[in-house]
């Protein structure tokens, strides 16, 4: 088992850190792409803020959003199994590199879906999916061989 001073836990947590900033960012960026658009799906929030309210999110918008979602659909289970792959001893060298490449992959790709670059955005999008699947492999392999 490990501590929360650990190499690996402290690895993970700067990394949940970055990872946490990403969505955040990402998350006011939606905010600022619909202020410079100045529309609202709400019909509350057309009024308060004196927007023209739609039934659609413009591109602008669109896109953010998008990036958005698909950053939230890999780093929350990375969250989870990296905390569960430090919490039960998983190497260190394993999880740094793991984790580094899984944020690096996450970063560029949402700076790459802002940008609409083909084809870095899938490319970013891959590598951290194989990053995600070898931190899978690196759990499972740490819980078969727990008491041997």
């Amino acid at each position: 088992m490990t501590s929360f001073t650990s190499p690996a836990f402290v690895a993970y947590a700067i990394t949940s850190v970055i990872l946490c900033l990403n969505l955040m960012v990402l998350w006011g960026m939606s905010g600022g792409a619909r202020t410079g658009t100045k529309t609202a799906v709400n019909p509350e929030d057309a009024a308060l803020f004196k927007a023209q309210e739609v039934q659609f999110d413009p591109p602008p918008v669109a896109r953010v959003l998008r990036a958005h979602a698909n950053a939230e659909a890999t780093i929350y289970p990375f969250l989870f199994l990296g905390l569960i792959y430090v919490l039960i001893g998983g190497a260190y060298n394993v999880a740094l590199v793991i984790f580094a490449v899984f944020v690096l992959a996450r970063l560029a790709h949402s700076l790459f879906y802002l940008a609409a670059a083909q084809p870095w955005r899938t490319i970013s999008f891959t590598v951290s999916g194989v990053a995600l699947l070898a931190l899978v492999v690196a759990l499972i392999w740490r819980l078969a061989t727990l008491g041997h």
